[in-house]
């Protein structure tokens, strides 16, 4: 008898089977892999099972996954990136990633439509590197006491001890940056 399957729980069995079918593997290989029958595995996967929490927690192990991941709910939400817009400076970000990545590092797509202000007082500074690459238009960074201008096309990469700012010249500029947490706090700081 099949069991009356939520969307979580039928989502959760998808899951198992498309990440035993991403590696190729056939059920016998994944039940050596967490000592569960294959004819088990297969009432799981088809719903034909209950799934106990010890097995989830096996499974996962063996697919290379968290229990986390196998069981996160998903909904509209997680899938649609809502632009943030900071008038005063003339930023709109759209925060690539939802979570920092390795080392912390996260990913924002930048509209910037104001100059990059001047200033000992609007130079920031903080520890690590910034990378850039400009999608449209033209960017100055202020590194220091220099401006320079990046095209579309180009990117710049850069150590954050030294002060710096970027903004738009003449005209509307998009950017795709990676930021470190020092540089998400910097540059991003409208978005907490």
């Amino acid at each position: 008898m099949t069991q009356e399957d939520g969307g979580l729980d039928a989502l959760v069995r998808k899951r198992i089977r498309g990440l035993r079918v991403a590696r190729g593997w056939s059920l016998d290989d994944l039940a050596g892999r967490c000592f569960l029958s294959p004819s088990t595995l297969s009432r799981i996967e088809t719903g034909h099972r209950r799934i106990s929490l010890d097995q989830l927690t096996v499974l996962a192990r063996a697919l290379g996954t968290t229990l986390d991941q196998l069981v996160e709910s998903v909904d509209d939400e997680d899938v649609v990136i809502r632009p943030q817009h900071d008038a005063g400076r003339g930023v709109t970000t759209w925060m690539l990633n939802r979570q920092s990545g390795p080392h912390g590092v996260s990913v924002a797509k930048m509209r910037l439509t104001k100059p990059a202000r001047q200033g000992a007082e609007v130079l920031r500074v903080h520890p690590g590197r910034d990378w850039f690459t400009v999608l449209s238009g033209t960017v100055v960074l202020l590194l220091g006491e220099r401006a320079i201008r990046i095209e579309s096309g180009q990117a710049a990469e850069f150590s954050t001890m030294v002060p710096h700012a970027f903004g738009a010249l003449d005209g509307p500029a998009e950017i795709l940056g990676v930021f470190d947490p020092e540089g998400q706090r910097t540059h991003l700081r409208s978005l907490s």
